[in-house]
């Protein structure tokens, strides 16, 4: 069952279902967006490819400048470069952070050829402390053309995404529903 918002609400809902696009619901719309290939689950663990289940906050935007013009956003926002990454190393004290290349341990690509990560909101999911297995690497980002399914992220249309950070403040929070 889909949550009624209203339109000036900062929480973001997304609901996720099994048989047809998820949706996620901001100041009173519903967008269509996809989610981990799994599915969501409150016990995630690394590369399980679900989103986790739960409120959290909005930590930041990390976004391309040669793609796209710096967000308006009430966040901390920080242009990405060729030589950032996100630690994904469960065994690397960086473990959920953003780190710079080169980089030892095993980590993700942010400046990637496809625009998934032309901007990127980063979910406050197990960030404070890190802890392993929990997973890492949250985010909300720019979907495909058709929705495919994420390894845990929330992904929307690039052009919803950036309609929607305005309207984002520090107390924003993503509620990630469970089916």
């Amino acid at each position: 069952m889909l949550k009624t918002t209203k339109s000036n609400e900062t929480r973001i809902y997304v609901s996720p279902y099994i048989d047809k696009s998820s949706q996620l619901i901001f100041r009173g719309r519903q967008y269509k967006c996809s989610i981990g290939y799994n599915g969501a689950k409150l016990q995630k663990r690394e590369g399980d490819g679900t989103t986790p289940v739960g409120n959290f906050l909005i930590r930041k935007i990390l976004y391309r400048p040669d793609r796209i013009d710096r967000p308006i956003s009430k966040l901390p926002t920080k242009a990405l470069s060729p030589i950032d990454a996100w630690c994904d190393d469960p065994f690397h004290y960086e473990y959920n952070r953003m780190v710079k290349l080169p980089f030892s341990g095993s980590h993700e690509l942010l400046w990637r050829k496809d625009n998934l990560y032309d901007v990127i909101l980063v979910i406050g999911y197990n960030d404070n402390p890190a802890r392993v297995p929990y997973g890492s690497a949250i985010f909300m980002h720019c979907s495909t053309k058709d929705y495919k399914p994420t390894k845990g992220c929330i992904a929307l249309a690039k052009k919803t995404l950036i309609s929607i950070i305005p309207h984002i403040t520090k107390k924003s929070s993503i509620n990630i529903m469970q089916y």
